[in-house]
């Protein structure tokens, strides 16, 4: 493939790397766009280990068949593992000259014109990019056996000095690149633990409850076996019904208890598998209603769950509602979020005044990062409506 040229072409390179948050994607992203931008044959991306090798290593350019042949990195790696230390960029005529060099595997395929770019943040490498083999040069063999010279002249090497800063500007970009994606999916674990911690809370009381009553119940059958046989056989029928009944809510849970597919399932099964859960652990109903669902982005969709979850949490745990109703409907071309309780409601003002914001902060902040806005409706007596109105496409 020939080389792109210009600013569209560095542009496009920049924005394929910000396109995606999952860190696998971004990694593979930076090895294509090194490789594409640069007309390289063959383009690589190591990610070290903290122990001199490396974690992961990438490349573009070879196919998984002649990978799967290559077989295995050694820990230490020659010339590729020095650049993890030294952390400064190499461009080189013949890289099998440089006395780095340890060799490589049988099914490797035959390189010669290297260059080697660190990326760093703050001084820390995050990894480093190899480019082999310029397209218009030719595949040179392997040099005769014998003695080596020492060193090996960056003179001559196919990549030209142009091409080293084109990728330090890559590798630059491609720092923020890949700290974004690994602070994403960092933020994505602790979300998800968060989760997973908030939905066994809610399981755990409702268990209790059900197994307080059961226990309860027994006690009095006890009592009742001897001086009153039919109310014991009235209070054991009982005891197996609440035994089943704790059964299926433990059955349910489990199911609800695995992290939140948002990814996968989108916004609308993932509310509702949370609502069920929450519509069994609290006396409150709590239910869902969506009229004419749509695919939003999936920034929207999680700011919304985020939302509709601060709001549920603030209604069950702080209002004492009988019912608290979620909707997801259309307002013209926007979509709109609902939380509605008839619990005891509360002052906002008041609320604020006192430096308590009941989650009313972070709930603003998220609709108003995705273009939405949040209007909350409560007065003391009156339970409370929070609404989230993000545009449509």
């Amino acid at each position: 493939m020939a080389p792109r040229t210009g600013l569209a072409a560095v542009s496009a390179a920049l924005l394929a790397m910000n396109r995606t948050l999952e860190v696998r994607d971004v990694l593979q992203t930076i090895v294509r766009s090194a490789r594409e931008l640069l007309g390289a044959r063959y383009a690589a991306l190591g990610i070290p280990d903290g122990n001199g090798g490396f974690a992961q290593f990438l490349v573009d350019g070879i196919s998984d068949r002649q990978w799967k042949a290559i077989g295995p990195l050694p820990r230490q790696h020659g010339i590729l593992a020095a650049m993890l230390r030294s952390a400064a960029p190499v461009r080189l005529a013949d890289v099998r000259l440089d006395p780095r060099f340890e060799g490589w595997p049988a099914a490797h395929p035959e390189m010669s014109h290297f260059l080697g770019m660190p990326v760093t943040d703050d001084g820390e490498v995050l990894g480093a990019l190899f480019l082999a083999g310029k397209h218009g040069t030719p595949t040179t063999r392997r040099p005769p056996s014998g003695r080596q010279p020492r060193t090996a002249p960056d003179d001559g090497c196919a990549f030209t000095a142009e091409d080293e800063e084109l990728l330090r500007l890559l590798a630059e970009h491609a720092a923020l690149a890949l700290t974004n994606a690994r602070l994403y999916e960092r933020s994505r674990e602790l979300t998800i633990a968060d989760e997973r911690a908030r939905i066994a809370h809610e399981l755990h009381d409702a268990v209790s409850q059900k197994l307080f009553s059961l226990r309860l119940t027994a006690q009095a059958a006890a009592t009742l076996l001897h001086r009153d046989p039919d109310r014991a056989a009235q209070e054991l029928a009982q005891v197996a019904a609440l035994a089943a009944e704790a059964a299926e809510e433990l059955r349910a849970a489990v199911v609800e208890l695995r992290p939140a597919a948002l990814d996968e399932d989108g916004l609308l099964a993932t509310l509702r598998a949370q609502i069920n859960v929450l519509d069994r652990a609290h006396p409150a109903h709590v239910t869902l209603c969506c009229e004419e669902p749509r695919a939003l982005p999936a920034a929207q969709e999680e700011a919304m769950l985020r939302v509709a979850q601060e709001a549920l949490h603030n209604a069950l745990r702080h209002a004492s509602p009988t019912r608290v109703e979620v909707a997801l409907t259309r307002r013209g071309t926007a979509t709109v979020l609902r939380v509605a309780d008839d619990g005891t409601g509360f002052d906002p003002e008041a609320v604020r005044a006192r430096g308590r914001h009941l989650g009313l902060v972070s709930m603003r902040d998220r609709a108003a990062a995705v273009g939405g806005t949040l209007t909350v409706l409560s007065a003391p007596g009156t339970g409370c409506v929070v609404e989230m109105e993000v545009p449509g496409g």
